[in-house]
């Protein structure tokens, strides 16, 4: 076991940009290809580079979390590992919910650091990639650093969503700035100047952000929380850190995504469907685990599938999928056509007939979807249309909403036949 470095996972805030996948779950919660949930991205990580301390931190609709995390991830309990949720609560010092990432960490250190550990490993709950944190970590500690932050190289759009790393010629950090504008990051030009000794990135990405992914050492990161008052790490303390501490970048180049709003999430699941996906859960050296249901694999009957992932313990009838992704236990009925859509699945198999005028559990017949995101339990009934026709932005419909141009059907959400939106 990496028996120096304990890993803290950031559940996140409310997740509004998420909603309403996160109306009654987590950001972490927010389930992921098919089987997964978010959570199982940086958990999995952690357990291939045999780190098995492992604190998640949330506050918000932590329940569906928390079944989860208890479900999967039971430890050895001779090895000292575990993976547990620590919510936010009210104590006689502080009575506030967590106000940012560097105040949730700091609510949370009376808890982690009563364990033995010379590094923090600190990690995002909802984002999409793979990192080998072991590599991280002895890079952390072959420096000497202070505090190591992943970067990842972006384009100048997703940078002003992003915290931007500015160097020097010999790759020190001069400074880091949170979400610039498109003005500000005209003027910065770039994260590596010309001529830099340390290295270089291309015109399409020509900033570095921050992965949200930090190694602390275990002084620094205790000194700073009681010290430094800031509430977030990209904001606050990180920039203040940058004339006191020993900073260093971690290069990272593999696939990397924020699962932060509706369109990037969906973004997200339909590339993994596609023959070059340059994300895989199936990674034949380090899988993604998450919660084994032992369900049945899929029965599809006279059925037309094209670059989809189908998961297991679904029933598929004569129907058309194509770049989507259908989650466990999912119903299609006969006639459908499934495009560019999300079906995340059901959570039980439906054994006696729905109330009256209901539809059932699933999809039913004759059903058109085209960049739909349908969440679990939903019913959609019979000559359904959910395709977006007038090319609506942003709208709160009657059982749907839409955001980004994209539907979004909520959890246990009901569309009745012949409804066209």
């Amino acid at each position: 076991m990496h028996s120096d470095t304990l890993a803290i996972v950031l559940g996140g805030g409310q997740g509004k940009r998420l909603f309403p996948l996160t109306a009654t779950r987590s950001k972490p919660a927010v389930p992921i290809g098919g089987k997964y949930r978010l959570i199982d991205v940086p958990v999995s990580s952690c357990l291939h580079a045999d780190i098995r301390r492992i604190y998640v931190l949330t506050q918000f609709n932590s329940a569906s979390l928390n079944r989860h995390i208890s479900n999967t991830y039971r430890l050895d309990m001779f090895s000292g590992g575990f993976v547990e949720i620590l919510a936010a609560e009210q104590t006689p010092d502080n009575p506030n919910w967590f106000q940012g990432t560097a105040d949730a960490v700091r609510q949370a250190a009376r808890h982690f650091a009563e364990h033995e550990a010379d590094y923090y490993l600190i990690l995002a709950g909802d984002h999409l990639y793979r990192m080998d944190y072991w590599a991280l970590v002895d890079a952390h500690r072959e420096s000497r650093a202070d505090i190591t932050i992943a970067a990842h190289p972006v384009d100048p759009v997703t940078a002003t969503q992003m915290g931007i790393f500015r160097f020097e010629r010999d790759g020190h950090i001069v400074a880091f700035e949170e979400k610039p504008s498109a003005e500000r990051l005209n003027e910065i030009g770039r994260s590596i100047p010309h001529g830099a000794t340390f290295g270089a990135h291309s015109d399409e990405k020509p900033f570095l952000a921050s992965m949200g992914v930090y190694v602390f050492s275990r002084a620094v990161l205790l000194e700073m929380l009681e010290r430094e008052s800031g509430i977030d790490f990209g904001r606050e303390l990180i920039p203040g850190a940058l004339g006191r501490y020993d900073v260093q970048p971690y290069l990272y180049r593999g696939y990397w995504v924020d699962v932060g709003t509706i369109e990037s999430y969906y973004d997200a699941n339909i590339m993994l469907g596609r023959e070059k996906a340059p994300f895989r859960f199936w990674d034949p050296v380090r899988p993604t685990y998450t919660r084994p249901r032992h369900l049945s694999g899929s029965r599809l009957t006279d059925c037309v599938v094209k670059d989809s992932i189908i998961s297991e313990g679904c029933f598929l009838d004569r129907c058309q999928i194509s770049d989507s992704v259908v989650g466990i236990r999912a119903n299609i009925g006969p006639g459908s056509q499934i495009r560019r859509s999300v079906v995340i699945g059901s959570d039980f198999y439906e054994t006696a007939a729905p109330e009256t005028g209901m539809p059932p559990l699933g999809i039913g017949r004759n059903v058109v979807l085209d960049r739909v995101v349908i969440d679990k339990n939903a019913r959609i009934g019979n000559g359904v249309r959910l395709v977006n026709e007038k090319g609506v932005e942003h709208a709160d419909g009657d059982g749907y909403y839409i955001r980004s141009g994209i539907i979004v059907v909520p959890k246990g959400g009901v569309i009745p036949d012949g409804m066209i939106v």
